[in-house]
């Protein structure tokens, strides 16, 4: 039995996850109509959805608002007190606007409603009150209402916040699905960093097309080997006639070694691997090309067309070099 005191910031970080985990669980039963027909009102806009917010649902607003950008839905954040000094005029007349306030009183979110009322331009929020300016205001009302903040002292928001930004996420997701946004979709909105190389970056982009090291079938290990070691690739790769017929790697070299009757002077085809693992499409994303090498384990993965003949190889360490990452990483 396990007599170990437990400690008290452990405890405090345990009770805060267990109430917020408890706030998401419990907004299941918010999700009404509402929720359908705040998806159906975002995805009609022929414009954009404005999101706004201030204080702390601001910075999750900014969130959100960046969320939906990148998931097919056209978005920025807009401050409340930016919009009354002239950048209402961002929004336009085919836009839509998402509003977030948990007390739906917020001065300076309240300031601007009716001005948006006025344009005639839809208007989401996201509130707690029903009863509020806010929900006065709004066409559609996502209820974010918590029944207990994390905060002991339940003035800093935070339970409403997480919740917030969880809705935030599934208006996101729904619109998404909506939409039918695919992988080729999200990479085109994220072209650099990690998730555009991984979603973006094709076989072709980064495929090794010169200078590769190839011997005929016939060609003695001795003359393979310098090959290869010239190639600097780990490997040569070995045909016939043009055809891919087998790849010989320094570990296929290495295993040769160990064998009583290895010969240098024999042909390499007699210590490389035949049928070795290939690719028919340069067009596939690198991601994919580094699932299959890590499945293979290989470092070399040569790209044939339909006649066998090579095209290029992708290689791990270029992969790698290109900051690639297979589609399991996160």
């Amino acid at each position: 039995m396990n007599h170990k005191k437990s400690n008290p910031l452990i405890d405090i970080a345990y009770k805060t996850l267990e109430i917020e985990a408890q706030s998401l669980l419990n907004a299941k039963k918010q999700i009404d109509k509402s929720f359908i027909d705040a998806v159906e009102s975002v995805y009609q806009l022929k414009g954009k959805l404005i999101v706004t917010g201030i204080g702390k649902s601001g910075l999750v607003g900014a969130k959100i608002a960046a969320t939906l950008a990148s998931t097919g839905t056209a978005s920025f954040f807009l401050h409340p007190s930016e919009a009354l000094h002239g950048d209402l005029g961002m929004i336009g007349s085919e836009d839509g606007v998402l509003a977030i306030s948990y007390s739906g009183e917020s001065e300076e979110l309240s300031n601007i409603l009716p001005h948006i009322h006025r344009f005639g331009i839809p208007l989401l929020a996201m509130t707690a009150k029903a009863n509020s300016t806010l929900a006065h205001y709004a066409k559609t009302i996502l209820d974010i209402s918590v029944a207990k903040e994390a905060c002991p002292l339940g003035a800093a928001p935070t339970s409403s916040t997480t919740l917030t930004m969880a809705m935030g996420d599934a208006l996101a997701i729904a619109l998404m699905q909506k939409r039918n946004f695919k992988k080729e979709d999200f990479a085109s909105f994220h072209p650099g960093g990690s998730l555009g190389r991984r979603l973006f970056v094709k076989v072709s982009d980064i495929m090794r097309k010169d200078n590769i090291p190839i011997v005929e079938a016939s060609t003695p290990l001795k003359e393979a080997i310098i090959v290869m070691s010239e190639g600097k690739l780990g490997n040569v790769l070995i045909t016939q006639k043009e055809h891919l017929v087998a790849i010989m790697s320094d570990g296929d070299l290495r295993r040769s070694l160990m064998k009583s009757d290895f010969d240098i002077e024999k042909e390499v085809i007699f210590y490389a691997t035949k049928n070795p693992k290939v690719i028919y499409d340069s067009s596939i994303l690198a991601s994919d090309a580094l699932e299959i090498i890590e499945a293979s384990k290989v470092q070399l993965l040569p790209v044939l067309n339909d006649l066998d003949e090579i095209k290029g190889v992708i290689h791990l360490h270029d992969l790698i070099s290109a900051g690639i990452k297979s589609n399991k990483s996160k």
